[in-house]
């Protein structure tokens, strides 16, 4: 399996309109945060998780050539806005594009692209296979998924475990029943907000408790702002089986 992170930031990530904060003025691309999303390649499959605003500039930097399927996390418009973009694989792959997402999201997706789930639709725009979702296991082809919900303040959000990978973000809390989905990963990704407490996000210290419980093997930090700091920086305060991320990462399973 070969993970690409597309994007380890939120919409207070890099850069941030007026900001002249180090990280937003820095010219390190480790320090360079699209919004939070991953490509994964498993199997014989090609999966993205979440098309957030950047979803096509993320895809044109990685010049990533093939696209089999979109999860998504939850409905915020920093993991959605860019569905649109899937058109160019409808073109390029002469399919329809299947999404996998709970009820919730697609209520919400369907507002907010209502061209796309239109019954006659206008020539051109996106085509979509949909697949609803829920906290059961569940098969693309021969992949196992296992979404993990957990919670962002008081809205649901589902990671994703595929093999022995776990991918979470924009959570503040996991119950012990879906921890048990977690333990055992060799790789787990998990968001880090920033330093301080935050209302629906887990900041570096919570996220750094629950890494050392559920034990993975390696762990990275993403859905990073601004407000954790410079990624030279805060590197040296981490423990060392645990990486920030930073937008073009690669890493394999």
């Amino acid at each position: 399996m070969n993970i690409t992170f597309l994007g380890t930031g939120t919409s207070q990530g890099v850069p941030v309109i007026g900001c002249e904060c180090e990280v937003c003025q820095s010219i390190d691309f480790q320090d360079n945060r699209l919004r939070a999303s991953i490509y994964i390649e498993v199997d014989d499959l090609c999966l993205v998780v979440d098309t957030g605003p950047d979803f096509r500039q993320q895809m044109l930097r990685e010049r990533v050539k093939r696209l089999d399927g979109v999860l998504f996390t939850h409905a915020h418009k920093d993991h959605t806005a860019g569905m649109d973009d899937i058109r160019s694989f409808n073109f390029k792959q002469g399919v329809d594009m299947p999404i996998y997402a709970t009820k919730e999201v697609l209520d919400q997706l369907k507002c907010e692209f209502a061209y796309v789930f239109a019954e006659k639709k206008y020539p051109g725009v996106p085509q979509i296979t949909v697949n609803e979702i829920n906290k059961d296991c569940f098969q693309i082809k021969n992949t196992q998924i296992i979404p993990i919900e957990v919670m962002h303040y008081k809205l649901p959000v589902l990671g994703f475990r595929i093999h022995d990978f776990t991918y979470i973000t924009d959570a503040n809390y996991i119950s012990e029943v879906e921890k048990e989905k977690i333990k055992g990963s060799k790789i787990l990704v998990l968001n880090a907000l920033q330093k301080e407490k935050h209302i629906s996000h887990f900041n570096l210290e919570q996220a750094l408790e629950l890494i050392e419980e559920l034990k993975p093997e390696k762990a990275y930090l993403t859905h990073i702002s601004h407000k954790l700091g410079k990624y030279r920086n805060v590197k040296d305060e981490l423990p060392k089986n645990v990486s920030l991320a930073f937008d073009g990462l690669q890493i394999s399973i």
